[in-house]
């Protein structure tokens, strides 16, 4: 008999019953309420169906129902003022947005044709660690307000999973270009006081070039989060999904915040093929043989596009300074950070005015002694 999802997703506490989570310091199963640690190892998802697959892209465009269960109950929350749509499984609930800190939250209605996730990367660097990392950074923020250390406090942190989709595909590329390659001849001139003169001049001999190449792309990313802003994501990958992915089991995600996707597969999918365009050009004028090209044609032939809908871990702070909102960001896997931040003009002022001092007393000194 197949076993369902909800029952077996299911940890009680063995000492008081509540409900086991996924805790990153422990890289075990923990229980919120009496700290109860239970041995847990995430291929025991496996041994009960989960396993990691790549998708047929063409078919899922077709027909996008890939869903499959969550493995517990969940409810669905939009926020009204950065539009991110958060998913909690097992009664977790919020009063304010993870993303922006706003109490403009709404209830959302499931759209039957969500792809769920079928593989993630669990959280690996614990809300402690996360913690003194971005303390860290607040401290290396020299043009920073002094104010900024308690107004962004870090007790506004939280871990959530965002959504992103990954693509595999081989690709087949025939380019032609012309290849120019430099050479050189002495040529005479006059210069300004009517003296002969030489010089070496540079030109280009250009031939024509063509080759093939292969290459596979795997993994890549697209992210499908509104929540988080899309700078800093950018600055706190990459997330190895290709080597340390695990599959989807919801004792990952009990007690954690998961943001549903809002670039949909056929949005992501155009974005990866348009990434995937730039890196074979990228590929294919690095195999232009000469010291310099022009007019470079390529025409590449994608095969085999496959795709999985993922969710990363990252550490999120939200704070307001001033009238504008901020986010810090960290990777929940491999601690990377990134942030904004106000800047003290007061600070700039004076560290400007320090250094014209300073520039006038050299003057002062060495312009004096000669």
């Amino acid at each position: 008999m197949e076993k369902n999802p909800a029952v077996v997703g299911k940890h009680p506490c063995p000492e008081c019953g509540g409900d086991l989570q996924w805790n990153a310091a422990k890289q075990s199963l923990a229980c919120p309420y009496c700290g109860t640690i239970v041995p847990w190892s995430p291929a025991q998802a496996a041994d009960l169906g989960a396993t990691i697959v790549e998708n047929d892209l063409a078919a899922a465009l077709k027909n996008p129902f890939v869903s499959r269960d969550w493995g517990g109950d969940r409810r669905e929350v939009m926020c009204q003022s950065c539009h991110a749509i958060s998913v909690f499984v097992d009664g977790k609930v919020a009063s304010r947005c993870e993303f922006c800190g706003s109490p403009s939250i709404i209830a959302h209605e499931a759209e039957r044709d969500a792809i769920t996730p079928q593989s993630l990367l669990p959280f690996k660097i614990s809300d402690g660690q996360v913690r003194d990392i971005i303390r860290k950074w607040y401290g290396s923020r020299w043009f920073a307000p002094n104010r900024l250390k308690t107004a962004a406090l870090t007790d506004t942190l939280h871990g959530v999973y965002l959504p992103y989709w990954t693509f595999d595909s081989q690709v087949q590329a025939h380019w032609t270009a012309e290849a120019g390659y430099y050479y050189y001849e002495t040529e005479t001139y006059r210069d300004g006081q009517g003296r002969t003169q030489t010089r070496q001049v540079r030109h280009t001999r250009w031939e024509d070039a063509s080759g093939d190449l292969a290459h596979f792309f795997d993994d890549e990313l697209v992210a499908g989060t509104a929540g988080v802003h899309p700078e800093l994501l950018t600055k706190v990958e990459p997330f190895p999904t290709v080597s340390d992915l695990k599959p989807y089991s919801p004792e990952f995600v009990r007690g954690w915040t998961v943001e549903r996707y809002q670039v949909d597969l056929n949005k992501a999918s155009a974005q990866n093929m348009a990434s995937m365009q730039s890196q074979v050009e990228a590929l294919c004028s690095a195999a232009v043989p000469g010291d310099t090209q022009r007019n470079l044609q390529v025409n590449a032939q994608y095969q085999g596009r496959t795709f999985k809908h993922i969710l990363v871990p990252v550490w999120l702070v939200t704070y307001t300074y001033g009238s504008r909102s901020y986010q810090v960001l960290a990777n929940g896997y491999t601690g990377a950070i990134a942030g904004e931040r106000p800047w003290s003009w007061v600070k700039i002022f004076f560290a400007g005015l320090t250094a014209l001092i300073v520039l006038m007393i050299f003057i002062g000194v060495f312009g004096g002694s000669e």
